[in-house]
């Protein structure tokens, strides 16, 4: 069995001397290396950014996005969306652990695991996409996938259903970010309150904040918007279009008093709300980009021009003990699990 490096390079082709995530085409051939693990995959949970581009380019059309999903990773040997770079995560199981694949995850061939790490950087081999709705972004496939030593995973629990674990894992960096920035009595700005990743947040940051801090979410969908008031998940909701920069700044200042926020959460799916985010957003705060539609070069340039001293995060989906962070969510909050059962499942 050929040995392999921890990080995953002996799998890139193109360009060589990259690692796997960067590189634009991977080796996705099923026999795995002795630091690997293979998986058979039953579901790829594409990332948001990445499946509205492709529904919007394919205008909705199931085929279309099938057939645009597979071309990707025959060309790329992966699941990574060439215009958001994004890629997603996938539930499967276990079929096959190399001898060097670390003994401390204490996992066995057959347990069914949830990969960690984007799919932008996983081998993937796609036989066949069973299953597609435009809408919903859980593609079921017959295919199978690699991940590396260094790759993270969860193995499923038992009392969550597995697309149910998959939707809430797919974005488990985000409420656990929240976790960490958020403290008693914060004003905290969540831009895109109303998707998966966003509720997720709201929920983390009104537990965080405690009944002397203010929540307040900006979304654009009416529908979701009164979901977010009917399930008490915010203080304040902003029904508005986040790209429309001085309309959503001035319903904030309105509700903060003109103080602005402390930390302000990104997680929409489309560009140019980085300065919504930034403006919002009070000196030396905190803006959390999740969102894998924001550009970092607008993020920077942007605050710079408008003399915003403030702490720009980059969105990194790992954040340590994020899967337990977030399962645990779907455990305590019935109204949260109720509704992701009814989208995902």
């Amino acid at each position: 069995m050929k040995k392999g490096c921890r990080y995953g390079t002996h799998r890139v082709i193109e360009p060589k001397g990259t690692l796997p995530q960067p590189a634009f085409r991977l080796d996705n051939t099923m026999d795995i290396y002795d630091n690997e693990i293979l998986i058979d995959v039953e579901t790829l949970n594409i990332d948001s950014a990445s499946y509205t581009q492709i529904r919007q380019v394919c205008d909705g059309d199931a085929r279309k996005m099938k057939e645009m999903i597979y071309n990707i990773v025959q060309e790329c040997g992966k699941m990574q969306n060439p215009v958001t770079g994004s890629g997603g995560m996938l539930i499967g199981t276990v079929k096959e652990i190399g001898p060097n694949f670390p003994k401390t995850s204490h996992l066995k061939v057959g347990n069914k695991i949830a990969t960690l790490v984007s799919l932008s950087l996983t081998p993937l081999k796609l036989d066949e996409i069973i299953h597609l709705d435009a809408n919903h972004d859980q593609v079921d496939v017959k295919a199978q996938a690699i991940l590396f030593e260094s790759g993270i995973f969860a193995i499923l629990p038992d009392d969550i259903p597995e697309k149910l674990a998959l939707a809430a894992l797919d974005v488990a960096g985000a409420p656990a970010q929240v976790d960490r920035l958020v403290t008693e009595g914060d004003i905290v700005c969540i831009i895109g309150g109303g998707g998966k990743s966003g509720i997720l947040c709201c929920y983390q940051a009104m537990k965080n904040v405690g009944k002397y801090g203010k929540v307040i979410v900006v979304e654009y969908s009416k529908e979701n918007s009164q979901r977010i008031i009917d399930m008490g998940l915010a203080t304040d909701v902003i029904v508005a279009d986040a790209t429309n920069v001085m309309d959503v700044y001035n319903k904030v200042m309105a509700i903060t008093g003109g103080r602005g926020c402390d930390v302000t959460i990104n997680n929409v799916n489309v560009p140019s709300t980085e300065m919504t985010s930034i403006l919002v957003t009070k000196g030396q705060g905190y803006v959390y980009f999740f969102s894998m539609a924001t550009s970092f070069t607008k993020a920077a340039l942007g605050a710079e021009g408008v003399g915003k001293d403030i702490n720009l995060i980059v969105g990194n989906g790992y954040a340590r003990g994020h899967a337990d962070l977030t399962l645990n969510i779907i455990r305590e909050s019935k109204e949260i699990r109720d509704l992701f059962e009814k989208l995902y499942m």
